[in-house]
């Protein structure tokens, strides 16, 4: 399982935002693996050190039915030998047919546990609150686990995603590396990778994540770091109605930027951090003489009968 890393940056020709004197460029981590791609990649690999080098032989973690982060454990767990353990939002999934998300993750040979939303958050909040609760429930259950939160992010995480600042050069005052937020993780190791000047701007995909998300990106810094860090946001006005709502709006952009530019966009994230980007230019928050960085996080969904299969382990 190679990465291909450092992850290519191209420069997008576009006279709308070249007239209004930005430069956009796109950091295309979706190209660092067909199965682990961009920053699952860089937030996994850190923590699959941590797990192997702990003689953990168990992965357990959360998320939805259409759960990129999910899919990525399970195809880096098969290829380290790992087992895998998702825990799956939603009991009534349990007894209807598996989306391609899903079905992906268990021909990886996860394990999915479909459990009631309610359920869903208690486990979080226990995991979340440090308790021996939580945790002890999951052992019971599944046995001694390596434990993932929900969309990987932890501090081992940001730090992975610290390391993409060092594969942009020259980066100063002017430059603003751009991301989507569902956790946080990438945007809290952005922003603490920046040289003076520079700035990190994430854009919430979650409705109402108000003030959650940004606690959420300073305890990351807190715990990982032992300081805050003043040179991020989070735009909280792209989201599309919530976490997995693709507008009509967002829909048209989104193909209209796949069909000038060449790039498929992932529609949840990525083409929100896009829309929110081209929606910033045109309100003047993000000024002539900018230079924005997009970080493209992950590939879109994929075309029906497309697959792909892990062989060997790196990163651990």
């Amino acid at each position: 399982m190679r990465p291909r890393l450092p992850s290519p940056v191209g420069d997008v020709a576009d006279p709308w935002l070249a007239g209004r004197g930005v430069e956009l460029r796109l950091k295309r981590d979706d190209l660092i693996h067909p199965l682990v791609p961009g920053n699952k990649w860089r937030k996994l690999a850190p923590n699959l050190r941590a797990a192997v080098e702990g003689g953990h032989t168990r992965l357990l973690t959360f998320g939805g039915a259409y759960s990129n982060h999910i899919r990525a454990v399970a195809a880096a767990g098969a290829a380290c030998g790992l087992s895998t353990v998702g825990v799956i939002r939603g009991d009534e999934l349990a007894d209807a047919p598996r989306n391609w998300s899903l079905a992906r993750a268990e021909a990886h040979g996860m394990e999915l546990a479909f459990v009631s939303r309610s359920a869903y958050r208690a486990l979080l909040r226990g995991l979340g609150g440090d308790g021996p609760g939580a945790r002890q429930a999951l052992e019971e259950r599944w046995g001694h686990a390596y434990v993932l939160p929900e969309g990987g992010t932890n501090v081992l995480a940001a730090r992975g995603a610290a390391d993409l600042v060092a594969e942009l050069p020259g980066l100063g005052p002017g430059d603003v590396v751009c991301c989507a937020v569902g956790t946080g993780g990438t945007l809290a190791g952005v922003a603490t990778a920046l040289p003076a000047g520079a700035r990190a701007l994430g854009f919430a995909v979650l409705k109402g994540a108000e003030g959650y998300l940004d606690g959420e990106v300073a305890e990351l810094h807190r715990r990982g770091w032992g300081r805050t860090f003043g040179n991020w946001r989070i735009e909280h006005g792209y989201h599309g109605g919530g976490y997995g709502r693709v507008p009509a709006e967002l829909e048209a952009f989104a193909a209209e930027f796949g069909e000038r530019h060449g790039v498929r966009l992932e529609r949840r994230y990525v083409a929100k951090l896009l829309w929110g980007v081209y929606g910033l230019v045109e309100r003047g928050e993000l000024p002539a003489g900018s230079r924005v960085t997009a970080v493209i996080t992950g590939p879109p969904d994929p075309e029906p009968g497309r697959t792909a299969v892990s062989r060997g382990c790196a990163g651990a």
